[in-house]
């Protein structure tokens, strides 16, 4: 093992910034994913096409699905049906709010947007934040068909403001709050969208689902008519950039290093383990990397780890390859090994409490390897 250098590590820590601030939504994250694995020589496969001939020793490759998730890997110079493959499974997606089906809300003066929670979320930091949208975007392209289009808008358009504390004297004692109701962003005034464009603050008979200004908002960052944007999928961000912090700058402020981190760690690696043009050749193994998408709510989408998305994977890549028998598919599972990496809770200095006292891992002393007895995590995976 390579061991890195203090200016290494800073640049290392440095990309991971990066690639935090460019992925607003798991779409984001796996747009960048792709764009770095093409960019270092991987060939993009379909899911809806044969593999049959296109997979070769000492090649890379990688497909997504849905667009929030992603595998690449890449296969050694001497691997056969059969040999193993070497994995490391991570997800991109992380909690947030995201937008309802129906999200157009006013109150008060107020136009607001309703929000739903998705995953486990810490949803009192959420308030007092600069927030924006992000995610895909389904748009009309005009010849009958839909396209997806990424957008992240990067200006704060929405606030999700405390209670003042003269109208609640307790709120320092216990914070409590209603997630249907407090829990709502703040978009901008109805006398302001009446005097500019936003025609959903009227009497129409049948309410839009979404606010003129927003939609308006969506369709200049992707320079397309309102009318043509047929469908979204948008989360909550903060618009807060990450940094390398700290006095010492050791440390990282992100919001979604659950599990960016781990997403970045593991396509990085990837791509390094093949630097030199013989990287493969000596290799009897498949090197691959799965990020999932619908961790955070239990993996049990198409795209989610409880899919049958890595077996697939796995099962076509061993199809795919000269020599393959009945039997293949079962012996590479049992030649094969699995890393599910994911972020952990450092001790915290301030609730040292919470952790029991044989079990507090610490910063700086190196990876955390989590078992349970009751067979959660990947224990015995």
């Amino acid at each position: 093992m390579t061991s890195l250098s203090k200016a290494q590590l800073h640049r290392q820590a440095e990309h991971l910034v990066d690639f935090v601030n460019k992925s607003p939504s798991p779409f984001h994250a796996i747009d960048v994913c792709r764009k770095w694995l093409s960019g270092a020589n991987f060939t993009e496969l379909k899911e809806k096409q044969s593999w049959c001939g296109a997979i070769k020793p000492n090649g890379r490759y990688f497909f997504t699905r849905n667009g929030s998730s992603i595998v690449a890997f890449a296969v050694g110079g001497k691997f056969r049906p059969g040999n193993g493959t070497s994995i490391v499974a991570a997800h991109s997606d992380s909690p947030c709010l995201k937008l309802k089906p129906v999200s157009r809300k006013t109150g008060s003066g107020f136009l607001q947007v309703g929000v739903q929670l998705y995953g486990g979320g810490l949803w009192h930091t959420w308030f007092d934040r600069d927030l924006s949208v992000a995610g895909r975007v389904m748009v009309r392209d005009g010849a009958g068909g839909y396209s997806g289009r990424l957008v992240a808008i990067e200006e704060p358009i929405m606030r999700i403001p405390s209670l003042a504390i003269h109208m609640d004297r307790t709120a320092n004692e216990a914070f409590k709050f209603n997630k249907e109701t407090h829990l709502t962003p703040i978009l901008a005034t109805v006398s302001k969208a009446l005097n500019g464009t936003d025609s959903t603050t009227g009497g129409d008979t049948e309410k839009p689902a979404h606010h003129a200004v927003l939609l308006e908002r969506i369709a200049k960052q992707l320079d397309v008519s309102v009318n043509d944007i047929s469908d979204f999928e948008l989360c909550l961000y903060d618009t807060q950039k990450a940094a390398i912090g700290g006095l010492l700058n050791e440390l990282i402020h992100a919001s979604r290093l659950d599990n960016l981190n781990s997403s970045y760690c593991a396509i990085e690696g990837l791509i390094n383990s093949l630097d030199g043009k013989h990287a493969l050749e000596d290799d009897s193994h498949v090197r691959l990397v799965s990020l999932f998408d619908n961790e955070e709510v239990g993996s049990t989408s198409a795209y989610g780890a409880n899919s049958a998305l890595l077996e697939s994977a796995l099962r076509r890549i061993q199809a795919s390859c000269d020599g393959v028998n009945l039997t293949s598919f079962e012996e590479s599972i049992a030649n094969s090994y699995m890393i599910s990496s994911d972020v952990t809770h450092a001790v915290h200095p301030n609730y040292s409490e919470k952790h029991e006292e044989n079990h507090r891992p610490e910063l700086q002393k190196g990876p955390a390897i989590k078992v349970n007895a009751n067979q959660r995590y990947a224990t015995t995976s």
